[in-house]
């Protein structure tokens, strides 16, 4: 490890031959991109990159620390997949085999040939619940399982693919719960986070310290002539509109349920750790978590490669917009935008706000990015694409 970067506001170790990433960490700052972040990389086992800075709390003014723990929003479903896939591996479940057979109940209304593969693909036809949910009903982890199961599919299972953004939990989770006897969180911290600072279900004493979430968004256009663009205009005013509308899928999918006052600052949210966004991690260990994965210490290289390749691909019914996925990893695609040199390996997942958790076995590399100024993917937002670009080009 170097030095500590000399900057009043980035603090933490570079490896020199990784300091393009310190450069473009310190450019989202200096440009007004960040409120307050941190990133990791690791190049095999070594960590070559343990960064933060910035105001943790806006309010009170608290500054981002070396073990300030952040919400990663959607990050959350590869570990929950891991978890998923860690059960498989022993033998526990075959998510290739219809779900009714350890979940009797969720086979009505046409959702009898639903596997579990199908759950953790974005496949089950369930992308948002039928009624508004509340925060404290989130919490009930059973309860809400038994609703998806006796909702009807809004297309048949395995036949198309739609982001489930946040009933994803509920059904992925249910593999975990039934086939572990044990909720996703601590299953997690059991088997494969038990010395890392990662949670799905947070303690209190975490949310205390963890940064808090601001809506401020740079609206600025952050693209350029040297600065790849996911989508065009025409799509993003097409997604734009989608998410504005109640009705649409994109909408209902996002919005429900719905976390409450103080939005995902609400203790009562990171209490429960929805399994589909509910982890708050630092940096430093959910890059960690990636490293493992990459080098084989929680599931075999053979269940990673399987679960890395490509399930679904195209069109999605909810997000409007090409996407793809793995068994509950997305793959590059719009809404995985990955440098070229990753494109072929990379495997990972985005979280709304920005945050990026990316493993690349064939590269040999980890990267997790935690924000907590929400970006606004609608218009470009790029950070977390610039700093795996830096990633790669400094191997």
């Amino acid at each position: 490890m170097s030095d500590p970067v000399p900057n009043d506001t980035v603090q933490g170790y570079c490896d020199p031959a990784f300091s393009a990433v310190r450069e473009v960490f310190e450019r989202n700052f200096a440009e007004g991109r960040e409120f307050g972040a941190a990133v990791a990389v690791y190049a095999g086992d070594r960590r070559v990159v343990d960064l933060w800075g910035g105001t943790a709390d806006r309010r009170t003014g608290r500054e981002w620390t070396a073990d300030t723990p952040c919400f990663g929003f959607s990050c959350t479903k590869a570990v929950t997949a891991t978890a998923a896939l860690l059960l498989a591996e022993r033998g526990a479940v075959d998510l290739d085999a219809p779900v009714t057979g350890w979940w009797p109940e969720f086979g009505q209304r046409g959702k009898e040939g639903a596997t579990g593969a199908h759950l953790l693909s974005h496949q089950a036809g369930l992308p948002a619940f039928r009624r508004p949910v509340t925060a404290e009903e989130a919490a009930g982890t059973e309860a809400r399982a038994a609703e998806l199961a006796a909702q009807e599919p809004e297309w048949e299972p395995g036949t198309a693919h739609g982001y489930h953004a946040l009933t994803y939990g509920w059904l992925a989770g249910e593999i975990v719960r039934r086939n572990a006897g044990t909720p996703v969180g601590e299953f997690v911290k059991r088997e494969f986070a038990g010395d890392l600072d990662l949670w799905i279900g947070a303690p209190d004493e975490v949310i205390e310290r963890a940064a808090k979430l601001t809506a401020g968004r740079d609206r600025r256009d952050e693209t350029g002539p040297d600065t790849p663009r996911a989508v065009d205009d025409n799509v993003l005013g097409r997604l734009a509109q989608a998410y504005l509308d109640p009705e649409s899928p994109m909408n209902r999918s996002l919005n429900n349920p719905h976390p409450g006052k103080g939005g995902f600052n609400n203790p009562v949210v990171l209490r429960a750790g929805w399994p589909s966004a509910g982890m708050i991690a630092t940096a430093r260990a959910f890059g960690a978590f990636y490293r493992d994965l990459v080098a084989g210490r929680i599931i075999s290289p053979a269940t990673l490669r399987e679960a890395t390749r490509p399930r679904v691909s195209g069109p999605d019914r909810t997000l409007e917009v090409d996407t793809a996925f793995g068994l509950g990893f997305m793959l590059p695609a719009m809404t995985f935008f990955t440098p070229e040199a990753g494109r072929g390996s990379a495997f990972g997942h985005t979280g709304a706000g920005g945050s990026l958790g990316l493993g690349d076995a064939d590269a040999g590399l980890a990267l997790a990015y935690l924000p907590n100024r929400m970006g606004d993917q609608l218009s470009g937002d790029l950070r977390a694409y610039r700093l795996t670009e830096a990633a790669y080009a400094s191997l």
